[in-house]
């Protein structure tokens, strides 16, 4: 296969990972990031479970999560039904698609490559149509239509999630090996996400009018719609494919550096392929089944994470976007529940004021932006 001719810094700050390596040999400053990004983590998640609509102290919530009880038995039940696995699945979504993400951007070379502009949610989102708007029930929200099928109907969900966004992702990565210029696959992702979302149209149009309202609330994106039952299933998903990702670290490094050096160093580039679509499918396909189609956080996070530790060496980007993704991902989440009021906004609509500036800050930042378009 021919070798992608490519910009000379395909990623901003990015450089090879022995090279960052010698730029930056202060490993002190970078685990103190880590540490930073860790309090950061702790801090979101405990502000997602202390704020909301119900005013609950924090000495309450401290004796909820210890076991002990509260003042009113109440809380309890608004802390462990609703706000935790609340908080636990925003952070496992932010985490999942940032590393997603990461791992498209690496395998197609490209700086603007995540899973809503590559048409891969669109892809998820036809798989979950397919479910839900043929087993959906009448007054039934999105992720508990299947609820009824039981762990059978929620592993049925996450496949045909899945199944939507590797075949997107499939078909965008033959795309890739055929197309050399990068604003050519954008357009060809983006065109192939519209002819996903237009079959969807389609399904929607035939069905009944419950059904379609409960696809649309899916659509608006919302990670409170997950029980503990589902978590069951969500959370034993997500972690294979991060471990699965976590594995990849090597062929993701090489790959940085081209297909023919990849291969000179012994690597069997079709598995690494293989392995990293099926990651990213599922991370992908996983999150957007049970919180709908999440967007710009695949995007900017991977890249906060090279500015921020100036590399593009997996071994600290993966465990970087991780954390980043899922503070992100709960900071997004506690503004979209305006805590103290009754609203709650669309959470695609937060998503998009914290990953747009980064799609714009990245364009900006291209050394040769006409380069870009001409290939």
């Amino acid at each position: 296969m021919a070798e992608t001719t490519l910009p000379s810094r395909p990623y901003p700050s990015t450089t090879e990972p022995a090279q960052a390596a010698a730029d930056w040999p202060r490993t002190g400053m970078r685990r103190f990031v880590f540490v930073g990004l860790c309090a950061a983590l702790a801090v979101t998640f405990f502000l997602s479970l202390s704020l909301g609509s119900v005013d609950i102290p924090v000495k309450d919530i401290i004796k909820i999560l210890i076991g002990d009880e509260p003042q009113r038995r109440t809380w309890t039940t608004i802390i462990i039904q609703f706000r935790l696995p609340k908080a636990v699945t925003a952070a496992l979504a932010g985490a999942a698609l940032a590393v997603a993400g990461l791992e498209m951007q690496t395998l197609f070379r490209n700086p603007l490559a995540d899973p809503f502009i590559l048409g891969i949610n669109s892809g998820a989102s036809l798989g979950v149509a397919l479910v839900v708007l043929s087993v959906g029930v009448a007054g039934a929200s999105a992720t508990s239509l299947l609820a009824g099928l039981g762990l059978v109907g929620n592993f049925g969900l996450v496949a045909a999630a899945s199944i939507g966004s590797g075949a997107i992702l499939g078909i965008m990565l033959i795309f890739s090996q055929r197309i050399h210029n990068t604003m050519t696959l954008l357009i060809l992702g983006l065109m192939v996400g519209y002819a996903t979302s237009a079959l969807v149209s389609l399904m929607l149009y035939f069905s009944i009018a419950e059904r379609v309202h409960a696809y649309i609330n899916w659509t608006f994106g919302s990670f409170g719609g997950v029980s503990w039952s589902q978590m069951n299933v969500l959370a034993p998903v997500i972690l294979a494919a991060l471990i699965t990702a976590y594995a990849l670290v090597k062929p993701l490094n090489a790959l940085l550096l081209g297909e023919t050096y990849a291969r000179t160093m012994g690597l069997n580039v079709q598995r690494a392929r293989i392995g990293i679509i099926i990651s990213a499918a599922v991370l992908a396909g996983s999150i957007t089944a049970f919180c709908g189609p999440i967007g710009f956080l695949g995007i900017a996070v991977p890249h906060l994470a090279r500015s921020l530790f100036n590399t593009s060496d997996h071994r600290v980007l993966l465990p970087a976007c991780t954390m980043l993704g899922a503070v992100l991902a709960l900071g997004a989440d506690i503004i979209a529940q305006l805590p103290g009021s009754q609203t709650v906004l669309p959470l695609n609509a937060i998503t998009a004021l914290i990953g747009a500036p980064v799609v714009v800050w990245v364009i900006l930042r291209q050394n040769n932006l006409k380069s870009a378009f001409a290939g």
